[in-house]
C-alpha cells in the first residue's frame, strides 16, 4: 500500500472527476485549505484579540464572516460565463487603477503603509482586486495579440507598460510585495503566450535592477534584508520578527506542540494571523502539518496548470491563459510568505492564500478559484458537446452505410 501510494496520489491529480461538469478534487481542496485557515486564524487571533477588545474570538468570527462572504462570491463568480470576463476586462483595469488612485487619497493607513480605503465601513484593499484585474485583462491581451506577442516587441511591450502604472500606484502606498507577485505571473503569462526568449532575460533584469534600486532607495527596506541576512545580528530590533518565527519553527518539531499551545503567539510574534501564520502553523502542527498543507497548496496550482494546459490544447486560449496566470499567482506568493516566515527570503507582507487572515485576499482568491472552476466547467462543456456531435455524425454515417 505503501508502495502504491505516490502512484494513486498522482492518478488522483491528473484524473477528471468523472461523470460531472466541474473539478470537484479542486472543490475540496479549496475549501479544506478555507477551513484550516479559520481554525489556525482562530488559534492564532485569540491573545491579540484578547487585548485589543477583550473578546477572544474576535478576529475569528471576523474570519469566519469573510469566508462566509467568498463563498458565496464564489458561487456567483461560478455562473458567470468566462467570454464576459475577457468581454469586461478592460472595465475591471480602470476600476483598480481608480481604486488604486483613491487609496492614495483617502486611504487608511496601516504600519506607515496606506493599502486600505473604506467603503460602506468596509476596508478593502485595492492591491488585491488589481492583481486579478490585471491577470483577467492580460489573458484577454494576450488573445487578441497572440500573434504580436510572439513575432514583435511591441506585443511584448505594451502589457508591461500596463504593469508599470500599476507598480507607480502601488509603490506610491508603499506595497513592493504586490508589485513582485503581478511582475513575476506576468512574465510568466508572456512565457507561456511564446513570447521570446532574450525579451525574458532583458525584462528579468531590467525587473532585478528596479527592484534592488527600490530596495536601496528605502531605508526600512535595506533594514529588512539585512535581518533577513543575519536576524540574529539585532534579534530585539529589525530582526525582531523573524526570530520570533524562527523560535516558532524550531519549537515545531515533527509533530508540533499541539493546536491551541503555541508560545509564539502569545504577542511575541506580530502579525501572528496574518502574514505569519505559518510559522503558528509550524509550531502547533510541527512538520507534519506543514507538509500537508503545503501538499494542499501543491494540489491546487497543479489543478490550475493542468486546467490551463488543457484549454491550450483545445484553442480556449482566454481561459488557459487565465488558469495559467492564476496557478503562478498562487504558486508564488504562497513561496514568498512561507519563505519569509522560514527565513528564506524578506518579509513582503503578502498573504498566505485561503488561509491568512484578511477579507479583500481571502474574497479575491476565492473568486479566483471560483473563475478556475468556471473555466473547468466550460472546457468539459464543450468537450461533451464535441462527443455528442461526434457520436451523432458517427450514427448517420453508419445509417446511410
Amino acid at each position: 500500500m505503501i508502495r502504491t501510494w505516490p502512484k494513486q496520489c498522482w492518478s488522483w491529480l491528473r484524473t477528471p472527476s468523472p461523470g460531472v461538469l466541474y473539478d470537484r478534487q479542486l472543490v475540496w481542496v479549496s475549501l479544506l485549505l478555507m477551513v484550516i485557515g479559520l481554525v489556525m486564524v482562530t488559534s492564532a487571533s485569540i491573545p491579540v484579540a484578547l487585548r485589543l477588545a477583550d473578546a477572544p474570538f474576535l478576529f475569528a468570527k471576523r474570519h469566519a464572516m469573510y469566508l462566509t462572504v467568498a463563498v458565496i462570491a464564489a458561487v456567483v463568480v461560478m455562473y458567470i460565463p468566462v467570454r464576459l470576463w475577457q468581454k469586461y476586462s478592460g472595465w475591471m483595469l480602470l476600476l483598480s487603477s481608480v481604486l488604486l488612485l483613491a487609496v492614495l487619497a483617502i486611504g487608511r493607513s496601516v504600519n506607515g503603509a496606506a493599502r486600505w480605503i473604506s467603503i460602506a465601513g468596509i476596508n478593502v484593499q485595492p492591491a488585491e482586486i488589481a492583481k486579478l484585474s490585471l491577470f483577467v485583462f492580460l489573458a484577454g491581451y494576450l488573445v487578441r495579440r497572440h500573434g504580436e506577442v510572439r513575432e514583435h516587441f511591441r506585443g511584448f511591450a505594451k502589457p508591461l507598460a500596463v504593469l508599470l502604472l500599476f507598480a507607480s500606484l502601488l509603490l506610491a502606498q508603499p506595497d513592493l510585495g504586490s508589485v513582485v507577485v503581478m511582475f513575476v505571473t506576468t512574465v510568466g503569462m508572456l512565457f507561456i503566450a511564446g513570447a521570446k526568449l532574450w525579451q525574458f532575460i532583458a525584462l528579468l533584469v531590467a525587473g532585478l535592477t528596479l527592484v534592488g534600486g527600490l530596495i536601496i532607495a528605502e531605508p526600512y527596506r535595506v533594514r529588512r534584508v539585512t535581518a533577513f541576512l543575519d536576524p540574529w545580528q539585532d534579534p530585539f530590533g529589525s530582526g525582531y520578527q523573524l526570530t520570533q518565527s524562527l523560535m516558532a519553527f524550531g519549537r515545531g518539531d515533527w509533530f508540533g506542540q499541539g493546536l491551541g499551545n503555541s508560545i509564539q503567539k502569545l504577542e511575541y510574534l506580530p502579525e501572528a494571523h496574518t502574514d505569519f501564520v505559518f510559522a503558528v502553523i509550524a509550531e502547533e502542527l510541527g512538520l507534519v502539518g506543514v507538509s500537508v498543507i503545503l501538499v494542499l497548496i501543491f494540489c491546487l496550482v497543479f489543478k490550475a496548470l493542468f486546467i490551463g494546459r488543457r484549454c491550450l490544447e483545445q484553442e480556449q486560449l482566454f481561459g488557459g491563459f487565465l488558469a495559467f496566470g492564476i496557478g503562478i499567482w498562487f504558486a508564488f506568493q504562497t513561496m514568498v510568505n512561507v519563505g519569509a516566515a522560514a527565513g528564506m527570503l524578506p518579509t513582503k507582507g503578502l498573504t498566505l492564500p485561503l488561509i491568512s487572515y484578511g477579507g479583500s485576499s481571502l474574497l479575491i482568491m476565492a473568486m479566483a478559484v471560483a473563475l478556475l472552476l468556471r473555466i473547468d466547467h466550460e472546457y468539459r462543456l464543450a468537450t461533451a458537446q464535441a462527443h455528442q456531435i461526434k457520436h451523432y455524425q458517427d450514427k448517420i454515417q453508419h445509417d446511410e452505410q
